[in-house]
């Protein structure tokens, strides 16, 4: 299903732009975007059809690894809407969820690198599918990083039943009770297993991991009170700490979260170093051109940049990053060495 929309006007820059010669009053609200079934949405840009030059002379499709409704999805509706803008060209948002992200990233792997395809990388797996895989249908290398958008940390929460109000708690109820506690993932060797792995590993405990195809299902589970704990994102979490139906014990993250002031970060509480979550990057195929690259980068930025856009990805519990290629790929580099270690020490076996 496709459906055409116009740039919202509450993503509209403080600052002044050029008058348009049709304007379109369309707002497009951030409820009705993840209420939206759709597998591929065109977004419009504001400013008409493209300018005179090399690139872009046409609409440019990000291929999505996340269901319509999921985090990437929110974050790629909300960022591509302005970038739309300031390249003059239509951005397609292009849906292809399933197998751990792999489908999505093979798509836009094997793509033509010339600026017209691009990956909204998602989570952490991205850099775990390599350790976790042992083929796959493309490599790191395959990509060239544009820029990470946002930072989404998990949160570590518990069902309201478990007799544990605090990380300290939760960890003596695990030491008392090994092999006993359930923590629900995104599936084996995503970012949401590998940080229960982690968890147990800097706190001595053994923890049953319990792994679903997403974070809805298992989020379901936890509200249920079939699952003890998880490490979700604010996308699937808040919600339901601002309904009490589970309990936030600590964020996983460098800092705590502007809608959940009161909960602490895990390094606070002890264990430090302690972070996990998703991250959203936006990433072109290898040997795509060097200005078209930048050109990308620069759009993002000023997006990001735009107090409204900026405002509807941290409502969700993400920090905007917009970091350069260069410090995008180091980042890449880092977490798959990061990640490496635990996988290693878990005795998690490619497959």
């Amino acid at each position: 299903m496709t459906e055409t929309l116009a740039p919202s006007a509450a993503s509209t820059p403080a600052h002044p732009r050029p008058p348009r010669a049709r304007p379109r009053p369309f707002r497009l609200a951030l409820g009705a975007t993840v209420g939206l079934a759709l597998g591929t949405v065109a977004l419009l840009p504001a400013e008409g059809l493209a300018q005179a030059g090399a690139w872009p002379q046409r609409a440019i499709r990000v291929v999505n690894p996340s269901s319509p409704g999921g985090g990437a999805d929110v974050i790629s509706r909300i960022l591509m809407q302005e970038v739309s803008r300031t390249i003059g060209q239509s951005v397609v948002i292009d849906n292809r969820p399933g197998a751990a992200n792999i489908i999505a990233t093979e798509i836009a792997a094997k793509s033509a690198p010339d600026g017209y395809t691009l990956l909204m990388a998602a989570t952490g797996t991205f850099v775990t599918n390599p350790l976790i895989y042992a083929k796959l249908p493309y490599s790191i290398a395959d990509f060239e990083p544009i820029s990470n958008v946002a930072d989404a940390p998990f949160i570590l929460s518990v069902h309201p039943a478990v007799p544990a109000a605090s990380v300290a708690e939760l960890v003596a109820l695990a030491r008392a009770q090994p092999g006993k506690l359930t923590y629900a993932s995104f599936g084996k060797g995503s970012s949401s297993h590998l940080a229960g792995e982690l968890f147990q590993a800097m706190t001595s405990t053994r923890l049953i991991h319990v792994p679903y195809k997403g974070s809805a299902p298992g989020m379901a589970d936890l509200v249920a009170g079939n699952i003890t704990m998880s490490f979700d994102s604010g996308l699937a979490s808040i919600p339901n700490i601002q309904a009490k139906r589970i309990r936030p014990l600590g964020v996983a993250g460098a800092r705590r979260l502007p809608n959940l002031p009161e909960v602490p970060t895990l390094s606070e509480l002890g264990l430090q170093g302690f972070e996990a979550g998703s991250w959203y990057g936006v990433m072109a195929p290898a040997r795509t051109p060097r200005d078209i690259v930048m050109r990308l980068h620069g759009s993002i930025v000023a997006a990001l940049a735009v107090p409204e856009v900026a405002k509807r990805i941290t409502d969700l519990g993400a920090s905007i990053i917009g970091s350069t290629p260069e410090a995008f790929g180091t980042q890449i580099a880092r977490e798959r060495e990061r990640w490496a270690e635990v996988v290693k020490r878990a005795g998690i076996q490619p497959e």
